[in-house]
């Protein structure tokens, strides 16, 4: 049921043997691919999907879903702390925590790099699935979806992380001047946007429903997905009336009704899960580089690096009764659900429990660097918030109806807000303690206009004009030579 993530051949051969150079913004030139041998060994229904199968690949890699990504979506907010040693800095996840990233950090060049890399592997599917005349029509248009759904995932990221960015919408021809202009040249981020609602919609068009796909293609993007996806992409524009429209369209799908299983095995591909990255055990072991080690718990018979912990803001921030907290924070000297005891000698009080893979309760592959662990990036939790917010800041449509199921779900009761603002300020602190550790943080303190002042109760300085983005690494702005300009107060 893994099958999509394994490694491929082809995926080895388009990506690194068609390198034309070490240019940051992978470029594959399409003059030194022998199309015809190509076609003659993949021009067939397992050829096509493994085309798409090294985009999906791509999302296993350190640099685009681990170590990197969770300093800028996570340990640069006020839910967790750079967690470790005091004198391991991760290489800048010190940084990351206090704010103070630079264009040469490694965490910008990661998470820059490994966006492009994945979407250069999105445009590479995009260009051969036309080609391959011997594969079956329909299985190519949902494949050609599927692509397009996990390029504008990526674009996402980067907007979000980066603002404005190169929109690389094909493979690049290294002689085609205007496609080297293209690969370097930042656009607005009014584009950007533009470019990954064009994608969704493409997607959504061919994409089967959950219950399209046959159990040996679990986990591939769905309309669902993508449908979930545009709301959170109108989310982040304020485009109300086209979050409530797309929340309307994800259907069939329900609230799972034990939070902590949702972090377990048991939860994977629930029926509130929308869209995961798919870890793949077994052997050779395949799964999301060092997400559950870089986060483990370090020191005294822990079981990892032991950065991206909770913060005592985000831990004395949860409600009586929410069954959240404990699902979320592993607490040093507890015995955990599987029967094992943390040490309460271990080096930080808090670990991220969402991260956490049983050795003897849940599949495990006998090595911490590769798991099974699933990586949840769209749950349906996060559509009903989205509904509620989206309906209160309209001003119509039902606000606490969807917010309520996601409060009792964590054994909370009914909201007591009333009004506009009490709500919005309801919904927010609900997205906090329903999604935290999933990414969303920093990007929500941004969005709402809250970073500032939640940064100084954390003991954080946030510098308004420059910290609502990251910088762009150095390294691609020297190559883009002017085309591309840093974000500024870097």
């Amino acid at each position: 049921m893994k099958k999509i993530y394994r490694p491929l051949a082809l995926a080895t051969f388009l990506i690194f043997s068609n390198s034309c150079s070490n240019d940051f913004i992978d470029v594959a030139p399409t003059e030194n691919i022998a199309e015809a041998d190509l076609l003659s060994i993949y021009n067939n229904n397992e050829g096509a999907e493994s085309f798409v199968t090294a985009v999906y690949n791509k999302e296993l890699s350190w640099n685009i879903s681990s170590f990197s990504w969770n300093g800028l979506s996570s340990i640069s907010s006020d839910d967790a702390d750079k967690g470790s040693s005091p004198s391991d800095t991760g290489s800048d996840k010190d940084k990351c925590d206090a704010l103070t990233l630079d264009s040469g950090s490694q965490s910008v060049q990661d998470v820059f790099e490994g966006n492009y890399q994945g979407i250069s592997r999105a445009n590479i599917a995009l260009l051969y699935l036309p080609k391959l005349d011997k594969a079956d029509a329909n299985l190519k248009a949902r494949l050609t979806g599927e692509a397009k759904f996990l390029r504008a995932l990526m674009y996402f990221n980067l907007v979000r992380c980066f603002g404005g960015v190169p929109i690389v919408d094909h493979v690049p021809v290294p002689s085609s001047t205007a496609d080297t202009d293209m690969t370097l040249t930042s656009r607005s981020r009014e584009d950007v946007y533009a470019f990954i609602e064009s994608d969704l919609l493409a997607a959504i068009a061919v994409l089967p429903e959950k219950g399209g796909y046959a159990a040996s293609n679990l986990g591939r993007a769905t309309k669902g997905a993508a449908h979930a996806l545009l709301a959170k992409v109108y989310l982040y524009q304020k485009n109300w009336q086209g979050v409530l429209s797309q929340c309307a369209l994800v259907t069939g799908y329900d609230l799972f009704p034990d939070y902590a299983s949702l972090w377990r095995e048991v939860g994977e591909d629930c029926n509130e899960s929308i869209f995961e990255i798919r870890g793949n055990g077994g052997n050779p072991s395949k799964g999301v580089e060092g997400y559950m080690v870089t986060q483990g718990a370090r020191g005294n018979s822990g079981w990892g690096w032991g950065f991206n912990t909770p913060s005592v803001v985000l831990a004395n921030s949860y409600e009586a009764g929410d069954v959240r907290k404990d699902a979320t924070i592993i607490f040093a000297g507890e015995t955990m659900w599987d029967g094992r005891v943390v040490s309460p000698l271990v080096e930080n009080p808090m670990y991220n429990e969402k991260a956490y893979v049983s050795q003897t309760k849940e599949t495990f592959n006998g090595g911490d660097w590769e798991t099974t662990k699933n990586i949840r990036v769209l749950r349906y939790a996060e559509v009903l918030l989205m509904q509620a917010e989206a309906a209160n800041e309209i001003g119509s449509g039902d606000v606490t109806g969807p917010l309520n199921k996601v409060r009792n779900r964590a054994g909370l009761p009914n909201t007591t807000a009333v009004g506009q603002v009490p709500l919005r300020n309801a919904i927010w602190a609900e997205r906090r303690h329903e999604l935290a550790f999933e990414h969303d943080r920093w990007f929500d303190l941004v969005r709402t206009g809250q970073a500032k002042a939640a940064m100084a109760l954390d003991g954080k300085t946030f510098v308004d004009g420059k910290n609502e983005l990251f910088p762009i690494p150095q390294k691609f702005i020297n190559q883009a030579n002017g085309k591309t300009v840093q974000n500024p107060g870097y």
